[in-house]
């Protein structure tokens, strides 16, 4: 038995060593892209730059294009970075709010999906069983409405979309209801973000008059300030929160149901 001993705990250990590696390569890659300015790529005033060439090139090689920008798209949600409304609505520019929509929809689950399945593997297991009763106890009542709960979420953009990865990964989410709840509850924001995006033309001339003006003006800060988030109208926004309230409803309901029949 003691002979067997070293040799039972080598492959746990190595099999921890290789949960980890993801983690590790994703920590040193949003490192690499943070300590090179490379998230600073991803602005409008950068895509009011190469706005005529990235035109030119989806006319010429619209597939390829396509493909490239899901690419982009599933590299910047898996490294959590806060680009999503932007690449959505950059989505909806070039290629037609219809096909830039779902494009950055599946893109999204996809980047989602990855850090899931990396922060589950690497680190969820392990650091939900360190966690006080309390916590454990929070991680089974959602695992029980796991997918309503997602959903919502999903449903209501104001909480961030890294957050909620993490917390699906750490209360021990299943993966079907996790790509399924993300799917779904991404469609209206994505389609609401491609929409408004497809309508760019009118907000690049605006943006590009005033920093003409302001350069007749003899200033040397103008560069072009804008927020994605702002092309979502007041009313686009209460009809997403409605959404994800309407989606907690069966939940509000079950433990109505039950507090009542305990009660009886």
């Amino acid at each position: 038995m003691a002979e067997t001993h070293p040799k039972q705990q080598g492959p746990t250990k190595a099999a921890s060593f290789w949960r980890l590696v993801p983690l590790a390569l994703v920590l040193a890659a949003i490192g690499a892209v943070f300590a090179t300015g490379v998230h600073r790529s991803l602005s409008f005033e950068t895509f009011v730059h190469y706005q005529a060439w990235l035109q030119d090139l989806v006319a010429a090689q619209g597939p390829a294009m396509l493909g490239l920008y899901g690419l982009i798209y599933v590299a910047a949600v898996t490294l959590s970075l806060p680009a999503s409304a932007f690449l959505t609505a950059i989505g909806g520019y070039l290629f037609g709010w219809p096909l830039g929509g779902i494009t950055a929809n599946l893109a999204a689950t996809l980047g989602a999906t990855n850090i899931f399945l990396i922060a589950r593997s690497s680190l969820g297991r392990s650091l939900l069983d360190r966690a006080g009763s309390r916590i454990q106890s929070l991680a089974a009542g959602f695992r029980k409405q796991s997918f309503l709960y997602l959903l919502s979420l999903r449903l209501i953009p104001v909480v961030p979309f890294w957050l909620t990865n993490l917390a699906a990964a750490f209360f021990g989410m299943r993966l079907r209801p996790f790509v399924l709840a993300t799917q779904l509850g991404m469609l209206p924001a994505s389609f609401a973000f491609a929409l408004a995006g497809s309508g760019l033309d009118e907000v690049i001339a605006t943006h590009e008059r005033q920093r003409s003006e302001c350069l007749t003006l003899g200033r040397s800060d103008c560069a072009i300030d804008f927020n994605a988030k702002s092309l979502l109208t007041p009313e686009l926004m209460a009809a997403l929160a409605l959404l994800g309230i309407l989606a907690l409803i069966p939940i509000a309901l079950k433990q109505w149901r039950r507090r009542a029949t305990g009660e009886g």
